[in-house]
Order: C-alpha cells, then structure tokens, then sequence
C-alpha cells in the first residue's frame, strides 16, 4: 500500500467523481484510476462501485474509508514533524530526574533556554540514580540531576552544582514544630514519612539510627503525597532544603546539619550536543545556586522558623569531578562566555 493510492482513494471517497478526484490530487483520470485499481487489489476487494454517471463506495470501501483517512493524517503529520526537527523548529531535551531532586530546580534554566531555542520541548524523567545513568548511556534521556552518587561510570561527565543539608518538613500543629532546630534524639522518637527510592536515606541510616531502624510510618514514591500526609500529621518528613512544600508546612533545621548531599548534573562525555543541551549544561553550571536555598530560607523565616542560609554555602559550578582532557564540545565556565547555544 502507498500513500498516493491512500490518497487517490481518499480524493474519490470525497468527491464521488474521478475526473474532480484527478485534478484534486494534479494528476491524469488514468493515473488515479490505476492507482486506485491496485489499492483495491492490494486490499482484496472493490472499494468503489462505478456505473456511468453512478459513483459510490462499496460496503468495504465504506470500512476501510476512517481508518485510511488517519494513516493519511499519521504520514503527514511524521513528515511534519520531521521538517521542524530538520529546521530546528523543535528542539528535545530530556532530562532525568533522580527521586528528591525537584523539578523547581530546572525550571529556571529551562526559561532562559527558551530564549534562545524557541522551539524548546523538555521531557522530565524521575527515575533512580543508576537507572538515571544507563538511560544516559542508551541515549533515552540527555542529561540527569541527582544527589549523592558512586561508581560513575568513565563515560559519565559528573558536575558538582552545590552542596545542601536536609530539613525536617512537618505540619505546625506538630509537638516538634516550634522547634527552632530538631536533634537526633527527637527524629529517634518521631514516626518519619519514607520516600520510596530516596538516594539519601541509607545516609539518614547511618546518621540517626546507625543502630536501630529507622521508625518509618506511611510511604510514597511522590514527594507531594508525602507532604499532604505530613499536613494531615501522620509524620515527619527528612527533604533537601531545596524542595518546594505546601503552604501549610513548616520547615526546622537539624542540629548540626548530619545530613549533607551533593546534587550533581551527569551527561555522556564525548557526544555531541545539541543546542539545547549546550545551553541547559551551561546554565546549570553558570547558575547561583546559593540563590535557589537563600529563597527557602526566607520562606521558611517567613513561617516564623530561623535559619542560616550561608552554612553550608553552595559550591561554585567547577570542573568535572573527573580530570579528562577537553573536547571541542565540552563546555567553557566563564560567566561572559555563555551567549546561548551555538
């Protein structure tokens, strides 16, 4: 089956008139004819009933006639999309994200690339660090943020973008709430809410309770369901000071901060990129993090609770935690530097 015999039939279908038909599609009475004589021969079947002045469909013709309307509609609409992808009028970019990193984090960059790549069209992945990694390798997604990580594999270009602590998210009419920092005996005494999949939370582990189980109540894969079982007071939830929260939330402090992760942004050295890629790892890595956690802070100061912002302070966007010699499309650190995508 071709699409011109789709198309011939289509125009037939439409018009109930060969000669009309013909010179919709800009071709010979013949040509559509013989085009439409091999669709049916392709099919097993008359399609058309013809006699004189007399044109209808046949009963198959009538079946066939929607389903063949949306394989014509399907073809166009590849090549459509094709023609924007080759004109750069759509430009992907997948990003995975690993459990607790929030989306919040690239929302940013994402508008400023959508000033230089109109056509941005962004897919957000939450999945688990190393599947995170090999869905990086298998060319699923383009780039990945995620916390603390090991064993990167040498093809992995690993960016440290700024260190944060943990805070303990809770509902206001909770007995710790007016806390204006929480300690180790507390959380040992307090029911913890449990982030399906949550990167940290073998750090949490040795941290609090390196010799008992952690006393964890209900679970979720989804920060905003856990923070809606928070406000209801079913717990506590231990989450990176970054993460937005409901308004009915209050977020304290730990003692001493035992809980620090590194949130890293990965990409497969050596491929090429594309411009939107260029432009989401140069703005990751030019950003002001600090500015991300001093806007927490001054939610949380808002809602009545203290907090030190500057300890500790996020680090400077650096090189790739591997020492690798440069490539012609490995990116530049200077600020100045950073016109948008090539």
């Amino acid at each position: 089956m071709e699409l011109h015999q789709v198309r011939y039939f289509l125009a037939v279908a439409s018009t109930l008139n060969f000669t009309r038909a013909a010179e919709h599609c800009n071709v010979t009475q013949p040509a559509l004819t013989k085009g439409v004589q091999k669709l049916e021969q392709e099919l097993g079947g008359q399609l058309i009933y013809r006699e004189r002045q007399l044109t209808q469909l046949t009963d198959l013709g009538k079946e066939v006639l929607p389903m063949l309307e949306r394989t014509l509609v399907s073809a166009e609409a590849v090549r459509r999309r094709a023609q924007e992808f080759q004109s750069k009028e759509i430009a992907q970019l997948k990003i995975g994200l690993a459990p607790s990193i929030s989306a919040s984090l690239v929302l940013d960059p994402i508008a400023e690339i959508l000033k230089v790549v109109p056509g941005l069209h962004v897919e957000l992945r939450e999945d688990a660090t190393q599947k995170l990694i090999d869905l990086l390798l298998e060319g699923e997604i383009n780039a990945a943020m995620v916390g603390d990580v090991q064993d990167v594999p040498a093809r992995i270009d690993d960016w440290s973008l700024f260190k944060e602590r943990y805070v303990a998210v809770l509902a206001p009419a909770h007995q710790l709430a007016n806390r204006t920092s929480i300690g180790i005996d507390d959380l040992r005494e307090t029911i913890l809410l449990e982030r399906v999949g949550c990167d940290i939370t073998p750090k949490i582990q040795r941290s609090y309770f390196p010799d008992q189980p952690m006393h964890l109540g209900h679970c979720s894969g989804h920060d905003l369901h856990l923070q809606h079982m928070a406000a209801a007071g079913f717990g506590v939830i231990l989450a990176p000071e970054h993460m937005p929260r409901l308004p009915t939330l209050k977020a304290i402090p730990l003692e001493g901060d035992p809980v620090l992760r590194e949130v890293r942004l990965l990409a497969v050295q050596g491929r090429c990129y594309s411009p939107a890629l260029d432009a989401f790892v140069k703005c990751a890595r030019l950003r002001d993090w600090s500015l991300v956690l001093r806007a927490s802070g001054r939610a949380r100061e808002s809602g009545g609770v203290r907090a030190a912002i500057g300890n500790p302070r996020p680090s400077s966007p650096g090189a790739p935690r591997k020492s690798r010699s440069a490539t012609p499309r490995q990116v530049t650190t200077g600020a100045a530097e950073w016109q948008g995508p090539a």
